[in-house]
């Protein structure tokens, strides 16, 4: 482990302000000192983030970290032979040689993989001592001499330069990518190659930026976000001052995650000589040699698990837990090796949940559902069972079927062979109604002529000793007076009973001018039903239909259903005659047919 050196010498002169911003993120002055005495200043830096207290576990072997910035100049004593030259992506031709070349970027360099010289005990050593650094250049320092032409680049010009350099850094294996520089804007293809290098593994560590005492973040309360720090999974870095209170210029918004001292912090330079640094960009720079040392420790820890130890195990965190302007708190090195080395236990002992398990413990965790074996008894008892209710299902189904219709009652003829419902035959084996033939023709329906000698249908009896009322109502012409002419300007007819043929019989014709009663033709032109006359003193029939079919042998069983009236398919429907007037005093008869 590197100790201090013995002996501290003090600074030859007085320390030379020179305000310097290094592609526009810090500030610095130079020290013209001895070597021993710059040791002296960096110590509180050292101290604050307990740099020496982790290098009793590891110094870094093994990592590579990208430094993307101005250049690295590789030849400068505490830092040679730990520097692989990378491309240069600035869009200038500058060539290393130059003064103004790679100034930013080899104060960084020096914070983070730094070995000293002169034995290890003169000199910056930075916080991984035993890393090395590969140098990707993307920047321009502001004494550059082509600084001009490189502002003049376009937005995506320089941010396609950032992602290349960015996926460069990835296929050569570097482990931790620190960026201390910032833009403005973001970057899909910037986003997309951060994406690439955290998949492969790579801890990316990005400055927040120094805008925190601009007129904005004063006036807005917040400062302005910076990218690359911005994008996710990238871890941000403020700067604290050697008290531990947040710098005035270090920006205050929600990408900072951690800080680190980034006031007047010792680097060497290009130029071989040690310059006191201030702003974030050597925060980022320290926090990126922490994640160096994590990830030469346990180098299989996923980036999110680095930053994770690093953020859990800060130290000096806000009173909230939390704030904007130094995040959970200040960097300590070796709390972070200790919360990586917990991480990286419950990931090698299987704490974590195995990509395979199972919801629940997997199949072996609950035992099979206890269901006892069925022997071939019982399957053999099930299936007669079964076959029971089947037969039982069919014997029903069967004297359902057979069951009469619902609705058949005894009256109706059979729709389908002229049947009474009840199996009995119509009366005197005659037809049923339908089937004979129409009153027109002088045949009744089913047995011929009405006999002259049979009762009449309905009441038993035909109607022979009732007088005809005089008043009453003609059917079908109004009242028939005894004593008024006949309807229709003709004669009344006298003794002789009216046929079909249209002429009224025993007086004379029937007038040929006049309409014959109801102005209709007589139904059929065939004699009267029954004897040919019409009966004496009786009164004339309530309706022109045909009686009710005969028996033969009285009056009509009382569960035969009336037949309903017939008439000739060529004559119009009779009409309903109007309600007779109350009868009147009926006097002695006018009016007698002979037979």
């Amino acid at each position: 482990m590197l100790g201090r050196p013995a002996l501290r010498a003090r600074a030859a002169a007085r320390l030379v302000g020179v305000a310097l911003a290094a592609a526009g993120l810090c500030a610095v002055t130079a020290i013209p000192a001895s070597a021993d005495a710059v040791r002296d200043q960096e110590m509180w830096v050292l101290d604050m983030i307990q740099a020496p207290s982790a290098w009793a576990v590891t110094q870094g072997q093994g990592v590579t970290v990208a430094v993307i910035d101005s250049g690295v100049n590789p030849s400068v004593s505490d830092l040679a032979g730990s520097v692989i030259s990378g491309p240069d992506l600035s869009g200038v031709d500058t060539p290393p040689s130059s003064a103004s070349w790679g100034v930013h970027g080899t104060w960084m360099a020096s914070l983070i993989a730094g070995h000293g010289h002169g034995g290890g005990s003169s000199g910056i050593i930075g916080v991984a001592p035993q890393s090395r650094v590969l140098s990707i250049r993307v920047v321009t320092d502001k004494g550059d001499p082509n600084f001009g032409r490189y502002q003049g680049e376009s937005n995506t010009e320089v941010q396609q330069a950032l992602a290349r350099a960015i996926t460069i850094a990835t296929q050569r294996g570097a482990g931790v990518i620190s960026m201390s520089l910032g833009y403005g804007a973001s970057s899909r293809v910037v986003r997309a190659a951060l994406q690439n290098a955290m998949n492969h593994g790579v801890v990316v560590v990005a400055s927040s930026g120094n805008s925190g005492d601009s007129a904005r973040a004063l006036s807005t309360g917040q400062a302005p976000y910076s990218f690359p720090a911005d994008y996710p999974g990238v871890l941000g870095v403020g700067a604290v001052t050697q008290s531990g209170t947040a710098a005035s210029f270090s920006s205050d918004n929600l990408s900072v995650e951690v800080a680190a001292p980034g006031v007047k912090v010792p680097a060497q330079g290009r130029d071989a000589q040690y310059w006191l640094v201030s702003g974030t960009s050597p925060a980022c720079a320290l926090t990126a040699g922490v994640a160096a040392l994590i990830k030469s420790r346990y180098p299989h820890l996923s980036p999110a698990l680095v930053e994770q130890a690093i953020t859990s195990s800060a130290q000096n965190p806000p009173p909230q837990g939390y704030n904007d302007r130094v995040g959970f708190g200040t960097v300590d090195a070796a709390a972070a090796l200790t919360a990586a080395a917990r991480l990286g236990r419950d990931v090698d002992g299987g704490r974590g949940v195995n990509v395979a398990a199972h919801f629940g413990g997997g199949p072996g965790s609950t035992s099979p559902v206890p269901v006892p074996p069925r022997d071939r008894g019982r399957l053999a008892l099930y299936a007669l069972l079964a076959l029971v209710c089947l037969a039982v299902a069919v014997v029903a189904a069967v004297r359902l079927t057979r069951r009469p219709l619902a609705g058949a009652g005894d009256g109706g003829p059979d729709p389908d062979d002229g049947r009474r419902p009840d199996h009995r035959s119509w009366p005197d084996h005659a037809q049923p109604p339908g089937i004979g033939e129409r009153p027109g023709n002088g045949q009744w329906p089913g047995s011929g002529q009405w006999p002259a000698s049979e009762p009449w249908p309905g009441n038993g009896s035909q109607p022979a000793s009732e007088p005809k009322a005089g008043d009453k109502s003609w059917p079908g012409a109004g009242p028939q007076p005894a004593s008024e002419p006949w309807p229709g300007n003709g004669s009344q007819p006298a003794t002789e009973p009216r046929g079909g043929n249209g002429s009224w019989v025993g007086s004379g014709s029937w007038p040929a001018s006049e309409p014959r009663p109801d102005s209709q033709p007589w139904l059929g032109g065939q004699p009267w039903p029954g004897s040919g006359t019409w009966p004496d003193d009786e009164p004339w029939p309530a309706e022109h239909g045909r009686p009710d079919p005969p028996s033969g042998i009285g009056p009509a069983p009382p569960d035969v259903p009336p037949a309903p009236p017939y008439r000739r398919p060529d004559l119009p429907p009779p009409e309903t005659p109007p309600a007779p007037a109350p009868p009147a005093d009926p006097g002695p008869p006018r009016l007698s047919l002979g037979p």
